[in-house]
């Protein structure tokens, strides 16, 4: 059945337990509110966040380990002799997944039933016939076991989600029987539901925090196992990325991480200025008239699609850089550039950097403005010496986000720069011309992670290596940052 009912079973349980909470707290009290410690609301809501608390905790936490426990337990009956020579026991058990849920579809549409996937098990062409009608895809020719191996793994999935639906019903009854029995004039409803919801409280910070620790050890774990299958001086201090997953490849940094700072910079060279301008003049010069209309403009920019943009650097910005630019100077024949990318990517920021300095400008006490033309400045002279210095951490922080979204864009770049790494071999003039191909630390990572990829090997472990470096350059941007925050505040205390 669908989870979404059991979630509805669960909802269910809790208003229930809230009317009938509510009304036995009043009815101990005889009718008079006046008699119940808290009001009737609080001893409702006690019993609901009773149920509800546990009966999701324990959902949470099994739709999370059944996945890791039943592949474990499958993984085990694949014999050696099913996984073929040049695939991994991870692309297997992608098959079996695929077969698992085609016989969950064959059984589900009437199309066959489970006395026949049982007795079908060993014709494992025709069930591979039945399985394409459904549109179940498969790679390459699957080993019968494999589809012994789907049978099972689907029991073992039909009867960890009925448990989980006994489990999660039981506990979600226990916390409205224990509630309920509870609920008496006297009880500390309101103090109850105040510690509850301030628990569920910390659990909803808690989330970003072990999400952060989470990201941060996964990709430790699988940079160590890259490291310890490529030489790490290789990876940081070498000049060439070429990947080669016959076992020959250059992993090397350096070239990604000077196009993704080249890109960045010149993003970040048009979206600050302009960004910075276009807050200033609605923050301090434009009319409410204008202001009303210019802004949402403005901010239109953020909720575009990457891809979007990727298209229009592909489509117009590319062509005409390259034919009004890079052909007449002689500095590169293609569309796809550094230049294409940079001046998209920052039209993109645009509204990052206007809107957040936008609201830190306006947020500026107006005592200082006033204080200001009291003192006879003009109304540029306070822009510049008051208003801008006061705003100052505000538009750093602004220009970290900027920076730290173009650092981690991908579509643009692909279809802007295109896909090739910075050439260090050809020289200085190759790497500071804007007008060369380049791609990006992001780019990479995506391509080394597409595909049926081994991910024992090299050359898909170096993405985890590639995203724990960017992972460190953001960090070191925050820093720099805060830095810079704490540096010119001690002007103004």
């Amino acid at each position: 059945m669908p989870l979404i009912w059991l979630l509805a079973a669960v909802l269910l349980i809790a208003s229930v337990g809230y009317m009938m909470g509510r009304s036995r707290a009043l009815a101990s009290g005889g009718g008079d509110i006046r008699a119940l410690h808290s009001l009737p609301n609080y001893y409702g809501a006690n019993v609901a966040l009773t149920v509800l608390t546990p009966a999701l905790g324990v959902l949470i936490v099994w739709l999370i380990a059944q996945p890791m426990v039943v592949d474990n337990r499958i993984s085990g009956l694949i014999p050696e002799s099913a996984i073929p020579e040049n695939s991994t026991l991870g692309l297997v058990m992608s098959d079996v997944r695929r077969v698992s849920d085609g016989l969950n579809l064959l059984v589900s549409t009437g199309t066959m039933t489970e006395d026949e996937i049982t007795r079908m098990r060993s014709e494992f062409t025709n069930v591979r016939d039945r399985l394409g009608e459904v549109g179940v895809a498969l790679g390459g020719n699957v080993d019968p076991s494999v589809l012994n191996a789907a049978q099972a793994y689907r029991d073992m999935a039909n009867t960890g989600r009925n448990l989980m639906w006994a489990v999660v019903l039981l506990v979600a009854a226990g916390g409205f029987a224990a509630s309920y029995m509870m609920t008496q004039k006297d009880f500390r409803a309101r103090n109850t539901v105040e510690r509850g919801i301030l628990m569920v409280l910390i659990g909803a910070a808690s989330i970003a925090i072990l999400t952060t620790l989470g990201i941060v050890l996964s990709m430790l774990f699988e940079t160590r196992n890259f490291f310890a299958a490529h030489d790490w001086r290789d990876f940081f201090f070498g000049t060439v990325w070429a990947p080669d997953f016959r076992g020959d490849s250059e992993l090397a940094i350096l070239p990604l991480l000077w196009g993704t700072l080249y890109i960045s910079f010149i993003a970040l060279l048009v979206a600050v200025p302009i960004g910075l301008f276009a807050a200033i003049y609605l923050s301090e010069y434009a009319t409410k008239r204008v202001r009303a209309v210019a802004k949402p403009l403005i901010e239109i920019l953020a909720g575009i699609p990457t891809i979007v943009y990727g298209l229009f650097a592909l489509i117009t910005i590319g062509p005409l850089i390259r034919d009004y630019l890079a052909l007449p100077l002689s500095l590169g024949e293609s569309s796809s550039n550094v230049m294409t990318a940079g001046l998209v990517m920052g039209i993109m920021l645009i509204p990052f950097v206007s809107s957040l300095s936008d609201d830190i400008i306006n947020a500026v006490p107006q005592a200082m403005r006033d204080g200001s033309y009291g003192l006879g400045a003009t109304q540029s002279e306070t822009i510049r010496q008051v208003i801008i210095p006061a705003a100052l951490p505000g538009i750093v922080g602004a220009v970290l986000l900027a920076a730290s979204r173009a650092i981690g864009e991908t579509m643009i770049v692909v279809l802007g720069a295109g896909a090739a790494a910075a050439q260090f071999d050809r020289g200085l003039g190759h790497l500071a011309n804007p007008f060369e191909a380049m791609t990006t630390v992001t780019v990479k990572i995506v391509s080394q992670l597409t595909g049926d990829t081994d991910f024992a090997s090299p050359e898909t472990l170096v993405a985890f290596a590639l995203g724990l470096t960017l992972f460190v350059i953001t960090l070191g941007l925050n820093v720099l940052a805060l830095w810079i925050v704490r540096r010119y505040r001690e002007q103004y205390e």
